[in-house]
């Protein structure tokens, strides 16, 4: 079991910043969805509200208090967030154990963003033995909620064959998941897949070369170099008038 720095700082982004789209790492209609849903469990709830007033206004002890009150209530949103305060130590002494048993009720409260962080746990083996097997089946549930995050790392354990049969097919189904709600690397992989065709998807370089325009436009230099080589090729393939 191990507890790299990574995760450690992975896992504090996550934290209640989850209020914020960009602070939840995810993109498109997923951080939207996210954002909303998280707005409104804070906004449904004043003890939620207030700990989040006081997360931000740096009383993270305060904060941490409430978020347990709340959570001991069944708020799935304090749930997650007081688990990420005692996994990360804030407002208080760090109790991993303790957070996990918080962040599992959020996921078994089948909110997404807490089914993701659990499985990413288990798919790194951090805080917890590593449990590819259980890793893809909360991302599986996550993703099927949209999550995009989850939606990529499925994809990849398809694409990899761990933690489930190796399949092509559902690995650019997900792929194409992920990059439709606007992430950048799924819009790459999304892309190769189009451009080489096979396992069931046809080969057309002329959507391959849109998804690769999409990442290129998030900033992935490869994904611009290949959405350039595409077009010169089928400005070649042109007919000509």
């Amino acid at each position: 079991m191990k507890r790299p720095k990574a995760l450690f700082a992975l896992v504090r982004t996550l934290a209640i910043g989850c209020f914020a789209a960009a602070a939840l790492g995810v993109s498109g209609a997923t951080a939207a969805a996210d954002a909303a849903s998280a707005t409104a469990g804070a906004e449904s709830d004043p003890q939620t509200a207030n700990a989040v007033a006081d997360y931000n206004a740096g009383n993270l002890s305060a904060a941490r208090t409430e978020f347990q009150a709340a959570a001991e209530r069944g708020n799935r949103l304090a749930e997650f967030n007081y688990a990420m305060m005692l996994v990360n130590g804030e407002g208080g002494a760090a109790d991993v154990g303790e957070g996990r048993k918080w962040l599992r009720k959020a996921a078994d409260a089948n909110m997404s963003h807490a089914q993701y962080v659990y499985g990413k746990m288990y798919d790194d083996g951090d805080f917890v033995e590593r449990d590819p097997v259980q890793a893809h089946q909360w991302f599986l549930k996550a993703a099927k909620q949209g999550h995009v995050q989850a939606e990529l790392a499925l994809a990849n354990q398809y694409l990899d064959g761990r933690g489930t049969t190796r399949d092509n097919k559902q690995a650019f189904y997900w792929y194409k998941k992920a990059a439709e709600g606007g992430d950048m690397t799924a819009q790459y992989v999304t892309g190769s897949f189009y451009e080489r065709g096979g396992d069931g998807v046809p080969k057309n370089l002329n959507v391959a070369r849109a998804y690769y325009a999409a990442a290129a436009a998030q900033g992935d230099p490869v994904a611009r170099l290949k959405y350039q080589q595409l077009s010169a090729q089928l400005m070649k393939s042109a007919p000509t008038q």
